[in-house]
């Protein structure tokens, strides 16, 4: 018996045995300042990694989106009637090669409407725009995926990140099915690709291009704190607004719409021209009547502008002096840039250089559209639990 407790109330006395009760001790698992700092230095370093391997594939989806839009405008995408993944990498080494080829495209209504009488030295030209093509959405499969695979099994990919970087490889196989879903539409009844499937293959790829755009920036450190959250969310419609003009703008290259009503401000004499709904059903103007075409893909380039326009005053009176206003302000003169070389593009009959250019702008503001709107969210959150065994 070592101690007696008298309970209030109670005639009695509750006697106690053995050591008296003590609360446990617990000690908490910290680690040291030493190991969080380490730890927080090896993952921004993989970060740097993994960024600088995404901006190269970046710079490769541009030269492959400027290629495509050459192939188009040379009307070169038919040239190569077959999808061979794996073969298809190495070019007709012989004449006699060269001539198995120039007879499949032979074959096509492309050659036998369009470019009957073509020589061989001709089709040479169309074929190489096609074939340096798919070399180049080729390298950037293996460009995307070799060095994922080193990364994951060297654990450089940080818990969150393996998800969204394996979509982007789902999404880039995608791209190409859908790529050879689109020539295949015009080896049968057509002279050239159908626009539905053209503007399909080109807005997945501008999706792709702002996807990794937004991870690569997710995993970049930022100076500024987030914005607040109505600057995001508009930012966030920004990048929306300039994906569907993309999507307008590959159904007017998959109609040829911009060899058409070249004059601006006016189209056909007016503002807003008569004819706009003149095939049945409606719907079908959208995508088929180049006069619609061209005058939505107009509408939307207005609409991006003012839209761009609004964002930057909004952000500059919200958040004066801020990274974010700034990129706000560089967003707009961007748009402002894409749109003077859209109507120069316009009047000039759409000459090859310049419509090139227009596309290539057109990329540019999709990925700094893309890049500020991460911006204004703030970099991906740092894994910050670190469990230490004692």
């Amino acid at each position: 018996m070592r101690d007696g407790l008298s309970l209030p109330g109670l005639p009695c006395k509750v006697v106690a045995f053995g050591p008296p009760i003590r609360a446990m001790e617990q000690t908490p698992i910290t680690p040291s300042s030493g190991t969080l700092r380490d730890e927080r230095e090896r993952l921004l370093a993989n970060r740097a990694l993994v960024r600088g391997w995404l901006y190269a594939v970046l710079l490769l989806l541009v030269a492959l989106v400027l290629v495509g839009g050459a192939t188009r405008l040379t009307e070169s995408g038919l040239s190569i009637t077959e999808w061979k993944p794996i073969h298809g990498v190495v070019p007709p080494l012989s004449e006699a090669e060269w001539q198995e080829e120039f007879d499949l495209y032979r074959q096509i209504p492309q050659y036998q409407q369009i470019n009957r009488g073509m020589s061989l030295e001709e089709f040479k030209y169309i074929f190489w725009w096609e074939w340096a093509h798919r070399l180049l959405a080729r390298a950037v499969g293996f460009v995307f995926a070799l060095p994922l695979v080193f990364f994951w099994a060297t654990r450089r990919i940080e818990p969150g990140l393996g998800p969204k970087l394996v979509g982007l490889l789902a999404l880039g196989g995608l791209q190409g099915a859908v790529g050879w879903w689109m020539v295949a539409s015009g080896l049968a009844e057509r002279t050239d690709v159908s626009q539905y499937r053209l503007a399909m293959h080109l807005t997945l790829a501008f999706v792709i291009f702002a996807a990794i755009m937004v991870v690569a920036r997710g995993l970049a450190p930022h100076s500024a704190p987030p914005a607040d959250r109505g600057t995001q969310k508009f930012a966030g419609w920004l990048v929306l607004a300039v994906l569907f003009q993309s999507f307008l703008g590959a159904l007017v290259a998959g109609t040829n719409a911009g060899l058409t009503y070249n004059t601006w401000p006016l189209m056909d004499g007016a503002i807003v021209p008569s004819d706009l709904f003149v095939m049945s059903p409606a719907w079908v103007n959208f995508f088929e009547n180049v006069k619609t075409v061209q005058f939505v893909h107009r509408a939307g380039a207005y609409a991006v502008f003012a839209l761009a326009l609004w964002h930057m005053i909004a952000v500059r009176r919200r958040l004066p002096g801020t990274t974010h206003a700034r990129r706000a302000l560089v967003l707009f003169h961007l748009v402002l840039l894409q749109a003077i070389i859209g109507i120069v593009t316009l009047l000039m009959h759409m000459p090859l250089h310049w419509a090139l250019t227009h596309q290539f702008v057109a990329l540019v503001v999709l990925g700094f559209a893309a890049a500020h709107w991460r911006g204004t969210k703030g970099p991906y959150p740092l894994p910050t639990e670190i469990r230490v065994a004692r």
